[in-house]
């Protein structure tokens, strides 16, 4: 799992290079039918890592955001979101990132995120244990939600889900509350930075990669469900200790206690 952490690394921070390039050099946004922004940089830097991907690995089959699915006989899947958080890329700010994760049997066992303006690299997988620019990571040790930094990459999920009200008394109850989202919101929580981390809509490759990430890292994830899965289209990250306490507020399921 270390050969395979070290090489997913390579590949995302070989990616994440080029995606600055196209920063410094220029690019064209486009809007994709669900009117998210794709810009060219995404779609070669996801052209560079099934390329490395498939050279590597060329059993395994690869989902990414943006060429689909390219079949494998493994039984393991790369999944692959070249830039998450392309509207921050497309506006300049630099919270985007790039993400790689390795799934087998339905779990996602390794996850790599590579922020490539602040050259911020964390990376896990099963049993490694979770590591920021080579050195281990953990979570926080914040045990009050009054203590606590929670972030997101946007709310307006939050009334479709039906968590309106129950929203509105978390943040009444948090210490604090950015919108640092993305990937690089759990990035934060994986290094100690943040506390909770949360979306009301995502896809699998943005979820994958943070499962192993938190986890490794000695956090929780679940989708907000409480059910442990990054195919739920929604993800909770938390330090573990906080993790019932947020899904009493945020929990798709009602307020549930959770384990």
């Amino acid at each position: 799992m270390k050969e395979l952490l070290s090489e997913a690394m390579d590949i995302a921070r070989e990616a994440g290079q080029l995606i600055l390039e196209y920063q410094r050099s220029g690019f064209a946004v486009d809007i994709k039918p669900d009117q998210s922004p794709v810009t060219n940089a995404d779609r070669k830097a996801e052209e560079l890592i099934i390329k490395r991907l498939n050279r590597a690995f060329p059993e395994d089959a690869i989902l990414g955001e943006e060429h689909g699915r390219h079949e494998g006989r493994s039984g393991k899947e790369w999944v692959i979101d070249p830039i998450d958080g392309t509207c921050s890329f497309v506006h300049r700010v630099p919270l985007f990132g790039t993400m790689i994760a390795l799934i087998e049997g339905g779990r996602s066992v390794l996850g790599v995120v590579y922020i490539p303006v602040l050259d911020e690299m964390v990376g896990a997988a099963k049993g490694t244990g979770c590591f920021w620019n080579g050195n281990p990571a953990r979570v926080s040790t914040v045990s009050r939600l009054d203590k606590a930094l929670a972030v997101t990459s946007q709310i307006r999920g939050i009334s479709r889900l039906g968590l309106q009200s129950q929203f509105n008394e978390f943040l009444m109850r948090v210490g604090m509350f950015r919108t640092w989202g993305d990937c690089y919101g759990y990035v934060l929580v994986a290094t100690g930075r943040a506390d909770i981390c949360f979306d009301t809509a995502a896809h699998v490759w943005d979820m994958a990669p943070v499962c192993p990430i938190i986890e490794e890292a000695g956090g929780r994830f679940t989708a907000l469900s409480g059910e442990a899965t990054v195919y739920a289209n929604n993800g909770l990250a938390t330090n573990g200790i906080l993790h019932a306490e947020t899904l009493r507020y945020l929990c798709t399921n009602g307020r549930l206690e959770t384990e």
